[in-house]
């Protein structure tokens, strides 16, 4: 989200504080303009005959954000049955959608499959399965390069020690289901998950893919996934899309020559195309000064945004309701019941109770990632889109907090039975 440092406003005018006061906070706000931009930008950065992104849906679900991607002429990528059947909602049709579950039992695939959607597998044993139930069934099979490209720890799947995809080092075994079972395997994938710093590295990952490529002669498609790094801070660091793009066209382009026709490149980004696009406003509660900090308590919590607390993740925080004047520092916490910190001696221009905060960075794995954690109700969601905002999701209420609950009358007494009468 690109705000005006000195009147802090979205990319088309539109005033976040008006928005906070029409909505009310917390407020999770997402900019289609934004969203856009970097789908055009990685478009750009790999000129290649056929590419096809699809949008990692996991890191911001809402439906309405999916129908946009669609108009972009993204494909989806999915790792859940539910995720599938939310992209048909959406207007996805089946071949525009690729399922990436892992650790899910062979009924989910199959209803994957009964639904008629691109099917990737992770696992020697749910291969093996599948191919004995549907040999005809094209499949993508996930391949794990065992590379470290860069990134916190807990978001990187590329490694020796992941969970996710067979080890390259397997390929045999594989060969061996998929010719025993008379298997077609369509595709080949592979996913870093991490922030990719190191080009070299994720290159290293690709030639890894590509000779495991070579040995299956009917594919449509090599998935390399996506792992891209955004800026979360001033001057940070972020992947180099237009030098990456350019060595894996040029590498693509060589591979698909030597293979004999031309093959689909396929990305599946989430983070890359919607971190920037979010911000989430909170309202200061109280600015509680002790011994040694000065806190900012806003109305929200891990409940709400857990990145900080899950990751060590940075998100940017400034105070939107003052634009000038001296700067303090502050520990902005949430109001959850156990300690629940958004980010440790910030400077921004001095906070008052009642003041709205601003969080960069908020369009991936914010909202998604949300819970109701001592019962606090999860926020609204807010498009920004070609200068007009569109409400896309309801703040809960205590009706929703309860609808999936029952409440049992068997632990009633008896004055609680005389009361009711």
């Amino acid at each position: 989200m690109h705000l005006d440092q000195n009147k802090y406003r979205l990319e088309g005018g539109v005033d976040p504080l008006a928005l906070a006061d029409k909505y009310g906070c917390p407020l999770y706000i997402y900019e289609t303009a934004v969203m856009k931009s970097q789908f055009d930008r990685l478009s750009r950065a790999f000129a290649l005959p056929s590419l096809k992104i699809n949008y990692a849906c996991k890191a911001l679900n809402n439906i309405s954000v999916l129908r946009f991607f669609k108009s972009l002429g993204s494909g989806l990528d999915t790792v859940s049955i539910e995720e599938v059947r939310i992209g048909l909602l959406a207007g996805f049709t089946p071949s525009e959608i690729i399922y990436t579950p892992n650790c899910v039992s062979i009924d989910e695939i199959s209803e994957a499959v009964s639904l008629g959607v691109k099917v990737n597998i992770d696992n020697l044993s749910i291969l093996e399965q599948f191919g004995e139930l549907y040999p005809s069934y094209p499949v993508c099979i996930r391949i794990n390069p065992h590379i470290l490209a860069g990134g916190n720890t807990k978001i990187s799947v590329g490694h020796i020690d992941s969970k996710f995809g067979i080890s390259f080092h397997q390929t045999p075994h594989i060969h061996r289901i998929v010719k025993t079972n008379g298997m077609k395997v369509e595709g080949i994938h592979m996913h870093t998950g991490s922030d990719i710093l190191d080009i070299d590295v994720f290159l290293q990952g690709a030639e890894i893919l590509f000779q495991v490529a070579s040995e299956f002669k009917d594919l449509a498609y090599i998935d390399f996934g996506s792992g891209f790094k955004v800026p979360y801070k001033e001057e940070d660091i972020e992947t180099d899309i237009e030098e990456l793009g350019e060595k894996i066209t040029s590498r693509f382009t060589r591979f698909c020559k030597d293979y004999g026709r031309n093959l689909t490149l396929m990305f599946e980004p989430g983070k890359f195309l919607v971190s920037q696009a979010g911000i989430f406003l909170v309202r200061v509660n109280v600015v509680k000064q002790t011994t040694s900090t000065v806190f900012a308590g806003v109305d929200s919590g891990l409940n709400h945004l857990i990145r900080p607390m899950l990751y060590d993740a940075y998100h940017k925080i400034v105070n939107i309701s003052k634009t000038e004047g001296r700067s303090r520092i502050y520990t902005v916490v949430g109001y959850i019941c156990e300690t629940d910190t958004f980010g440790v001696n910030r400077k921004m221009t001095e906070i008052h109770e009642g003041d709205i905060l601003a969080f960069y960075n908020a369009g991936a794995y914010c909202y998604t990632m949300s819970s109701n954690y001592n019962s606090r109700f999860r926020p609204a969601e807010v498009l920004v889109h070609e200068g007009k905002d569109y409400l896309i999701r309801h703040r809960e209420t205590l009706e929703d907090l309860l609808k999936t609950q029952i409440a049992l009358d068997i632990f009633q007494t008896d004055d609680d039975q005389q009361s009711s009468k």
